[in-house]
């Protein structure tokens, strides 16, 4: 008598990808037999991808959050919402500062459909739970000067310090000076309602999925050199990233990952003889 340990196999991935997918998702998988659904979504995405221990759960909810809010793509928009929230991996206020910062690099239409979900979830989530939704916190305090040039001069430091590379925008240029300058690195990457790493993990993504070939250079640039992210756990990104927003954008993210880690290997050689 043979044993079929493909048959044993493939069934053990699967019961594993439905155990990770309640537990990430916070409510059962489907009973959906169609290849996308239970061979791609739960027997790959949820039982090889969200199981790999280079990142964690919670970082990658900000990967996905960013990328289905890009999709425009109604139920997994929802979910992901409704399961980070749920879950308690992300705060009310933690996603709601995500919001703002997708904003910025996806855009505020697609951020306003985001920002929208965000509240109609929480409210189901508080239904749920038989509670009312709790009061919204104050307003995050801004951290930036208000004199417009001292908030200029805080943000040309700002930009130095995400990009890891000197300041080189035009003040006087609306775009760059009004917006990049006074808002994106004077106020945004400064607010308090999110770490640096969480930043950096919403800003890859968003370049990412824009095919945006400077700023995709830039940000994985910087998030490795700041080591916010380590070498391992941009190859992570990259795979996870490939999930949500598909196998060619990933492909030239991971395509700039590699080019970018020699050169950062060779400033921080050059620098102190550092290694990741």
């Amino acid at each position: 008598m043979t044993t079929n340990t493909v048959g044993t196999a493939d069934l053990a991935r699967s019961e594993r990808g439905k155990r990770e997918f309640a537990e990430v998702m916070t409510f059962p998988a489907s009973d959906d037999s169609s290849p996308t659904i239970a061979n791609g979504l739960v027997d790959f995405v949820f039982a090889e991808i969200w199981t790999r221990p280079g990142l964690t759960r919670r970082e990658r909810r900000f990967i996905t959050l960013s990328c289905v809010a890009d999709a425009d793509a109604e139920q997994p928009i929802l979910d992901h919402v409704y399961a980070a929230l749920n879950s308690g991996d992300i705060t009310i206020t933690e996603i709601r500062e995500a919001v703002l910062h997708f904003a910025v690099y996806a855009g505020w239409p697609k951020a306003s459909r985001f920002n929208m979900i965000v509240d109609q979830q929480w409210e189901r989530i508080n239904r749920e739970r038989g509670q009312e939704v709790p009061p919204q916190e104050p307003l995050l305090p801004l951290v930036t000067p208000s004199d417009p040039q001292a908030r200029l001069s805080r943000g040309e430091q700002s930009f130095m310090d995400v990009n890891c590379l000197p300041y080189f925008p035009d003040r006087n240029n609306p775009y760059q000076g009004a917006g990049i300058l006074n808002f994106v690195f004077g106020e945004m990457w400064l607010r308090p309602g999110l770490g640096m790493k969480e930043r950096r993990l919403i800003t890859v993504a968003c370049v990412a999925f824009q095919d945006a070939p400077y700023p995709i250079m830039s940000h994985v640039y910087a998030a490795l050199k700041s080591k916010d992210l380590s070498f391992a756990e941009m190859d992570e990104f990259a795979l996870h990233f490939a999930a949500y927003s598909g196998w060619p954008k990933a492909s030239q993210l991971n395509q700039m990952i590699a080019e970018q880690k020699p050169r950062v290997l060779e400033e921080w050689h050059a620098e102190d003889g550092k290694t990741p």
